[in-house]
Formats: C-alpha cells, sequence, structure tokens
C-alpha cells in the first residue's frame, strides 16, 4: 500500500488520495481528534514574546481599540501594550511562526502528502473569549488546528469575488455573513478545520488561552503570475526579437490597425511565452521563493569546498529557517530550486536535499557531485551548520 493510499487519523481516517479527490480545493472538512492529545507546541508568553521582537510579523485586532471599532495594530509590540489590553475581544497573529519556532516548524511534515512547495507558512493566532477577526473569506487553503483552549466557528459557504466588505477598516470583514446549516461547532485541542479557497468563516475564542494554528497554502493570482512569468522571460529575449510584418499588404487606410497587425503581435507574444522550459524553470524558482528574504544570511567570509568539507566531518547541515527547496526534471536535466535560484543537480542528490532533514558527511560519498552544491547553498545561506558552529 502507497503512502497516499493509507488512512491517517490526520485526515479523519481518509486517504491522501481520497481527501485529495473529495475535498481539496472543494469543500470544507471537520476533523475531530486530527492529532489526539496534542499540546500547544508553544505557550501564550513565548508568542507574545515573538510578536515584540524586530522582523517578526504580528498583528493585533482589537474589536473595539482605542481608535475605533476593528482596529489593527502591527509590530513589534511591547510590554505596555499588552498590560493595557481588556480581558476579552482581541487576538493576537503572528505569521511565520515555523521560521523561529523548530517545534512549530516539525509540524509540517503532519503534510507531506501535499507538495511542500506548496507550503506558505504557519501562523499562531491567541485570544482571550470574544476574540476574533470577523467573518472574512480567504483565497488560498488553510488548515485550522486548534492548539489550546475553544474556538467556535461557523461557515458561511463559498463567496463569490466582489463580495461587500466593511470600509473604514484594516480588515477585510463581510458586510454580511449567514450560517450555512450544519456548519457551526466548537473545536478542542487536537480537532482540525480544512477551508478550501473562497469559504466564508468565522472564528471566535471561548476560552481564555485560545490557541489556533494556522497552516496556509501559497498560491499565486493570475495578475501575479503573469507580470512574474513576463519579468523573468524579459530578462533573456534578444533585443532582436520584435514585432515584424514582412508579409504585410500595402495599406488602404493608413491610420488603421487591421486585424493582420493584432494578429502577428498574437503571434508573437504567445510564441515566446509558451515555453515549456522556460516555464519551470520560472515556476520552481517563484515556488520556492523565501516569504522573507532578509532571514536568509549569507556564510561569511565565504567557504571554499575544502572547507565545506572539513565542517561536515564534524557537524551536519540543515535548511535554513523559512528555506524553500524542489526540484524538477526537463528530459535529461535536473535543477534544484531552493530560495528563489536554480542549480543543476542529480535527481538522486535533489531528492535527498528536498527531504528537509539533516545533512551529514556520509553525502560527500554518496554523491561525488555535492561539494561544490552544497558550498553554494551555504555560502548564499539556504543551508546552515548550528550556530555555535557558525560563528
Amino acid at each position: 500500500m502507497s503512502h497516499r493510499d493509507t488512512p491517517l487519523t490526520l485526515l479523519g481516517d481518509l486517504t491522501p488520495a481520497e481527501f485529495m479527490a473529495e475535498y481539496w480545493q472543494q469543500k470544507p472538512l471537520l476533523i475531530r481528534g486530527a492529532m489526539p492529545e496534542f499540546l500547544s507546541p508553544i505557550e501564550a508568553d513565548e508568542l507574545a514574546g515573538l510578536a515584540c521582537e524586530e522582523g517578526v510579523e504580528a498583528r493585533l485586532v482589537e474589536e473595539n481599540g482605542p481608535d475605533g471599532p476593528w482596529q489593527v495594530s502591527h509590530g513589534p509590540f511591547d510590554e505596555a501594550t499588552f498590560e493595557r489590553l481588556p480581558e476579552r475581544n482581541w487576538s493576537l497573529l503572528v505569521q511565520a511562526v515555523d521560521h523561529y519556532v523548530p517545534s512549530v516548524a516539525a509540524l509540517l511534515d503532519e503534510f507531506d502528502f501535499l507538495p511542500r512547495w506548496r507550503l506558505d507558512d504557519i501562523m499562531l493566532s491567541y485570544a482571550p473569549p470574544g476574540g476574533s477577526v470577523g467573518p472574512h473569506v480567504d483565497q488560498y487553503d488553510v488548515f485550522l488546528l486548534q492548539a489550546a483552549g475553544r474556538r467556535r466557528w461557523q461557515l458561511g459557504g463559498k463567496i463569490a469575488d466582489g463580495a461587500p466588505i466593511i470600509d473604514g477598516v484594516d480588515l477585510r470583514i463581510l458586510e454580511t455573513f449567514e450560517v450555512e446549516a450544519d456548519s457551526d461547532w466548537v473545536l478542542e485541542p487536537g480537532d482540525m478545520l480544512y477551508l478550501p479557497p473562497g469559504w466564508a468563516h468565522h472564528g471566535v475564542s471561548e476560552t481564555d488561552e485560545c490557541m489556533t494554528v494556522s497552516v496556509g497554502f501559497r498560491a499565486p493570482s493570475a495578475d501575479e503570475a503573469v507580470t512574474s512569468y513576463a519579468d523573468y522571460l524579459g530578462e533573456q529575449l534578444p533585443a532582436s526579437l520584435r514585432y515584424s510584418d514582412a508579409d504585410m499588404a500595402p495599406a488602404d487606410v493608413p491610420g488603421e490597425i487591421d486585424d493582420a497587425a493584432l494578429e502577428r503581435m498574437r503571434r508573437l507574444m504567445l510564441e515566446t511565452l509558451d515555453n515549456p522550459q522556460q516555464m519551470s524553470q520560472w515556476f520552481g524558482r517563484v515556488m520556492t521563493q523565501p516569504k522573507y528574504v532578509d532571514q536568509l544570511l549569507p556564510y561569511d567570509p565565504p567557504l571554499d569546498e575544502a572547507a565545506l568539507t572539513t565542517q561536515l566531518e564534524h557537524t551536519p547541515l540543515h535548511s535554513a529557517p523559512g528555506s524553500r527547496f524542489a526540484w524538477r526534471r526537463d528530459g535529461d536535466a535536473i535543477t534544484l530550486f531552493a530560495d528563489g535560484d536554480g542549480y543543476p543537480c542529480t535527481p538522486e542528490l535533489a531528492k535527498r536535499l528536498c527531504q528537509g532533514t539533516l545533512i551529514y558527511a556520509d553525502v560527500l560519498q554518496d554523491f561525488p557531485d555535492a561539494a561544490a552544491l552544497l558550498t553554494q547553498l551555504v555560502n548564499v545561506g539556504s543551508l546552515n551548520f548550528p550556530l555555535d558552529d557558525a560563528d
């Protein structure tokens, strides 16, 4: 039996194949006891501490803030901010907690039935009773795992683009929200709710110390993808590739743009864009771009292969926090994608590096081409030695 055909408690005893066929991007799924006896990998005080650090993306949502309803403040915060908060009706949201807390990052392994490059980050939210961010819609898939306390979730069905939202607040809260029948649940620790894109939902804390883990997935919008791919191609196209009209007939009306001219331009653009190999190179790069580029710390001074080999004999390498790896085969060529760049590689080494496990010295014996690639990845910051060894 393959991994995709093995029932998972995480998915309510569905197999990954059944979940993907029946629910993924189609309809919500409530899973009671998805992670039995689950304990939150982080305490509320630790989450608040993260929200006080420079460079950490954090938001505070107050339903009745000092400056108005549904007030949104952005971190870093300080102790005075938390001391002034009321006993209810506010939420703290911290993005990419998996980049800072290894025990949170380890949760991603539970979702290995999905491509790792599709994952975006893990957000954690904390709220006292009544804490909420209002009824809203997300344009990406999300798994909402209850980590501590209880949260009530209500669903309002799939919402069309352009649904009215409340004006004047820094949140996309729906103007109207009607709860669907049989879509009103209270989640306990270990329970999980899957939501596909476009599904209206509203979560409200029912207890003190309510914490929810949100495992989100990146999905570039069409406008982002078209612009990004055009920019990627534009950097490589020769200046000599231009609109041409050697087959043009004499103009009957000098100012008119005729159908033939438009067809020539359409062919030029489509033939330029329709390049599967360039598409795969662009896609691998864009889907492995790190969420926060400044988290990648280049090795200083840079290592050479001999120094890397020596150091790897004493301590293993690991992926940098927030680093992203994927690989792609185009004919006989294999590309390893790491943090928005592409590197020629062998399939076996690419698979090994994409596993996300520690890399020991034996990789140099197993893969003779590994030293040069590992040196590059360490020097750009995609792979790290433990800090004590890198200092």
